[in-house]
């Protein structure tokens, strides 16, 4: 049993290994490195046999995703604590050292992200995480560092270790037990917010997610499905759809999740109005799915509901109300309660 395994989720992304995944052997210290192969049909297999014999592979017999495919690998994986890291993220030295320190300093933290930051642009944050992430009053994710598409230098303003409300699949050192404890991620998500998903059940269990800047790492983004993907989309607004129904409190229940749904309907219009018929089609497509998955995500929300602790604390207003009427672009500029 190794005490840290990085487990890296691989889906036909021999470039990326190629590129960074010699980063990763070069400063992982004492932690056991493990690819986790969602059957890919390029070479990459070939490609780590060759060249990282040492490496561990758990090859998977089809594509799970990044949700299903994490939860079928780490099974396989016994560990105290799991790094989850993207094919695409290069590491430094001595990144991952601090995240389990932190980890084994309170057990009451569950999981704890890196500083991540873009690979092709160093001076700036990387869309999916930045320096921490948060949830605004009706289930729009941001950033310290990136509200929206409003991505900020970084100058070590956010450099500070601060609780956060999920930490970044991108890279994520979670406690095995915890993970496993809570089923690990939705696999239903297949990809995009079953992170955030999971840090909102891991904080309806007691837990608290944390980002710690001393660890940094550089992410390319958008590697499996570009940010014009109409499944991305898809995904991305029914994911979320999934994810309020299943963990909002029950006094905020219908009318967020009411409000929600209207304001994805004006998403849609505006989609319209731009002529982007593929963009329309993936929001009215999540939301017919959202509408037949109601009577698992209500199994699931029972479950949920019978937790003891609710510490999870979203921004208590609308992050595109402060973004686009107020003109706050910057986690700083935001007036936090």
């Amino acid at each position: 049993m190794s005490k840290v395994v990085i487990a890296i989720l691989n889906w036909n992304g021999e470039k990326f290994l190629e590129r960074f995944l010699p980063s990763v052997v070069r400063f992982a210290s004492d932690a056991e490195i493990v690819v986790i192969d969602n059957a890919s049909t390029d070479r990459s297999i070939k490609f780590l046999k060759k060249n990282f014999p040492e490496i561990r592979i758990v090859s998977l017999d089809k594509n799970y995703g990044f949700a299903e495919g994490y939860n079928r690998g780490l099974k396989c994986i016994d560990s105290t604590y799991y790094i989850l890291l993207n094919s695409d993220v290069e590491v430094t030295k001595n990144w991952w050292q601090p995240l389990i320190n932190l980890l084994e300093a309170d057990s009451n933290i569950g999981a704890v992200q890196p500083k991540i930051v873009s690979y092709n642009a160093k001076n700036k944050f990387e869309y999916a995480g930045a320096s921490g992430g948060f949830l605004d009053k009706y289930g729009y994710p941001f950033c310290r560092g990136r509200i929206l598409d409003t991505i900020e230098e970084d100058s070590g303003q956010y450099d500070r270790l601060i609780q956060v409300f999920w930490a970044s699949g991108a890279a994520m050192a979670i406690k095995a037990e915890v993970f496993h404890k809570l089923n690990g991620f939705d696999g239903e998500f297949f990809a995009h917010m079953e992170e955030i998903d999971l840090c909102w059940r891991m904080q309806h269990a007691g837990y608290s997610i944390y980002c710690e800047p001393k660890s940094v790492v550089y992410h390319v983004g958008g590697g499996t499905l570009p940010n014009e993907s109409p499944f991305k989309l898809y995904l991305n607004f029914r994911n979320n759809l999934f994810m309020l129904y299943k963990n909002l409190p029950s006094n905020e229940f219908i009318p967020i999740l009411f409000i929600r749904i209207c304001l994805d309907g004006v998403a849609a219009l505006q989609y319209l109005i731009k002529n982007n018929l593929n963009a329309v089609k993936s929001v009215w497509k999540a939301h017919m799915q959202f509408y037949k998955n109601l009577p698992r995500l209500n199994k699931q929300r029972k479950v949920l509901q019978k937790a003891k602790q609710f510490t999870a604390k979203r921004y208590t207003k609308s992050i595109l109300w402060e973004y686009f009427m107020r003109g706050n672009r910057t986690f700083s500029q935001l007036n936090r309660d």
